[in-house]
């Protein structure tokens, strides 16, 4: 048998009384491959939940599910389990034929706005640019975001300079899943004993310390 790490997977939808849950995944690699290779009934060795999630205080009653690609999959239980009054999701896709989900989101939140990067769905952009023009005219108590790295970057840009609270879920290659291996080292203000020389960025761990982070303590380079 080959010898393979474990996949970071985030899960997608929960019911309660069935007590299971669905985890969505983009067969890239090995590793997803032999999991697309699996039938009902077949075990898993499933590790979790670990790390932090997102924070979904009842105070914020108007949020925005920003998603690129992938990340979109812990959004959609996100939206699922918040209590807020008003929920708008933002998911970017680089095409039509890759986007997922688009009908759970559509029911569970309380608009939904869907970009491609080639213009074949929706609006033809970046859906970044979506969720900025529209901050110029309403607000959100808090921003929740999972996708790329750079649209992450320009998210908590975004959300600086509209003066809005906002939360990343950072997507980063795992080895153990507790802080053992270092794989997931990221670079944020998050004091810690790992630290640059001059001080002015420490070492956090994306499976232990995040996924999920104050976009503000990350420093995206």
């Amino acid at each position: 048998e080959q010898a393979l790490l474990r996949r970071p997977v985030s899960i997608c939808q929960l019911d309660r009384g069935n007590g299971t849950y669905d985890i969505l995944f983009q067969k890239k690699g090995t590793g997803t491959a032999l999991l697309t290779c699996k039938k009902s009934g077949d075990r898993l060795d499933v590790l979790g939940p670990l790390g932090n999630g997102f924070d979904l205080n009842e105070k914020y009653q108007r949020i925005a599910v920003v998603g690129g690609g992938i990340g979109v999959f812990p959004l959609l239980f996100l939206l699922q389990e918040s209590k807020a009054a008003y929920k708008n999701a933002y998911l970017g896709f680089r095409s039509a034929d890759l986007i997922v989900l688009e009908k759970e989101f559509g029911r569970s939140a309380t608009s939904l706005k869907i970009a491609t990067d080639d213009g074949s769905y929706g609006t033809h952009g970046y859906i970044t640019e979506i969720l900025k023009k529209d901050l110029l005219s309403c607000h959100y108590d808090m921003i929740y975001a999972c996708g790329p790295t750079v649209m992450l970057s320009t998210i908590a840009r975004i959300a600086d300079e509209s003066g809005t609270q906002c939360q990343v879920s950072l997507e980063q290659r795992m080895g153990c899943g507790f802080g053992a291996c270092l794989i997931c080292a990221c670079k944020t203000k998050i004091k810690s004993d790992a630290v640059d020389k001059d001080g002015q960025w420490h070492y956090s761990h994306v499976c232990k310390d995040g996924p999920v982070f104050n976009s503000k303590d990350v420093i995206f380079d």
